[in-house]
């Protein structure tokens, strides 16, 4: 068998493009003792990757020049030097973008195929999911009627909160950049969703929030954001998940938001979904009960192919996907 591995040979200066990622050929790994050989059979690509591209402190280390990129994965257990796992067992992990990989029993979770398809490991039962449960929920705080707005609404996490606020009885405003999204967040259950291409985010977020908003999903930052703060209510609540309008760039200035901090007593949490590590248990509770309720749903835009996986992580920064962008690599043995 031959095995292959995505590595990152250059850091960007911008936008990411295939001259700072490379396919190269990798030796085919044997399981040490507590270890299992998987192949992969799925690949998340997400926007946070972007991030650790770069050199510097974050709160994850950057991945390193010459080495795989990495990130949540769907993988097939081909041999088991395990007791945990046995031969066909299907597991997610945060694995290198490489066909075949040997891991520790111990940093793989094996997924039960009852609670939904495969996939959603990776997103509304997976890290998506909880990243949109805890943010919103725990950051956020919705209370019955008031109003909540999204932007990204209809990426991965975006689309969760969407549908976790309707849940709580809240009001949702929804902000997404294409026709076919506006729609598709719509039959999330938003009562309005705002096209940023094609409207004038100020004027018709004026709109869509008569009675102002209460709490800010934030996904994207950049201008789209600097519209939501004038409209904030007093004691609202901005959950800073992510700012994909600004990874690619050098600078990025925008108005100041401090005043409207202060005139709202808002608050604004920057957070990351391994913060709720401890209550990881109590996320997957409530999204696997209202999955299986009918309450959530959810989107895939599935790429094939190995050589894809780059394409498809560029593809984010376009706004290229509806929901959750996965890679297919493989079909489990026997399908």
């Amino acid at each position: 068998m031959k095995n292959r591995e995505i590595i990152l040979t250059k850091r960007p200066d911008g936008e990411p493009t295939r001259e700072h990622l490379q396919i190269r050929e990798a030796a085919m790994p044997q399981p040490a003792e507590g270890e299992v050989l998987t192949r992969l059979l799925y690949v998340s690509v997400d926007p946070y990757m972007r991030g650790r591209m770069n050199e510097g402190k974050s709160y994850i280390e950057p991945f390193k020049l010459n080495q795989p990129m990495e990130g949540g994965a769907i993988a097939e257990v081909i041999s088991s030097n395990a007791e945990a796992l046995k031969k066909g067992d299907i597991v997610t992990g945060s694995l290198p973008w490489r066909e075949y990989v040997s891991l520790p029993a111990a940093d793989l979770r094996k997924i039960d195929p009852s609670l939904g398809p495969i996939t959603t490991s990776l997103h509304i039962l997976g890290m998506t999911g909880l990243t949109a449960y805890f943010g919103l929920m725990d950051i956020g705080e919705p209370q019955e009627g008031e109003t909540v707005v999204v932007s990204g609404a209809a990426g991965a996490v975006g689309s969760a909160v969407v549908q976790i606020a309707t849940i709580a009885g809240a009001r949702v405003v929804g902000i997404a950049g294409t026709d076919e999204k506006v729609q598709f967040v719509k039959q999330l259950g938003a009562d309005t969703v705002i096209n940023y291409r094609t409207e004038d985010v100020g004027q018709t977020l004026a709109k869509a929030c008569p009675n102002g908003i209460d709490v800010y999903f934030d996904n994207v930052g950049g201008p789209i954001s600097d519209e939501v703060y004038p409209l904030l209510n007093k004691f609202a609540r901005v959950v800073q998940c992510g700012a994909i309008s600004s990874y690619n760039k050098k600078e990025d200035t925008g108005p100041r938001i401090q005043q409207y901090l202060i005139k709202s007593s808002a608050l604004i949490k920057g957070f990351t979904v391994g913060d709720y590590r401890e209550r990881f248990t109590e996320g997957f509770r409530h999204l696997s009960k209202w999955l299986g309720e009918g309450k959530l749903t959810y989107e895939e835009t599935i790429t094939e192919g190995f050589d894809n996986i780059p394409e498809a992580f560029f593809g984010l920064f376009k706004g290229e996907n509806v929901g959750k962008q996965l890679v297919k690599v493989n079909d489990p043995s026997g399908k």
